[in-house]
């Protein structure tokens, strides 16, 4: 699935503290999907799922550093995830320091 490239203006408040335009969904899909997992209503977790597929929220949710504890284990019981795996509870990052 290829989402559009630019967000819906109606999703401006949950990115109050970026240009819209200067986001793409495709380049940018990590901070958009973790924002709108971290802050986003009804509708708007109905765009995210209706504009990216399982597979490409899933992928953000384990590379994702910035979410919430509790936005977390949400999504991590909805994809049947392990804390470890995911970058945000730490695990992961600490990982890959040592690969580099």
């Amino acid at each position: 699935m290829n989402p559009p490239e630019g967000l819906p203006a109606w999703l401006k408040p949950f990115f109050w503290d970026v240009r819209l335009e200067d986001l793409n969904t495709c380049d940018n899909y990590v901070f958009i999907i973790e924002r709108l997992l971290n802050e986003g209503d009804e509708d708007a977790l109905r765009w995210l799922f209706l504009t990216y597929d399982g597979r490409r929220i899933r992928d953000a949710v384990l590379t994702a550093r910035n979410l919430s504890t509790k936005t977390a284990r949400c999504w991590s019981n909805y994809f049947d995830l392990k804390e470890e795996e995911m970058r945000c509870f730490g695990t992961l990052s600490t990982k890959l320091k040592g690969l580099s």
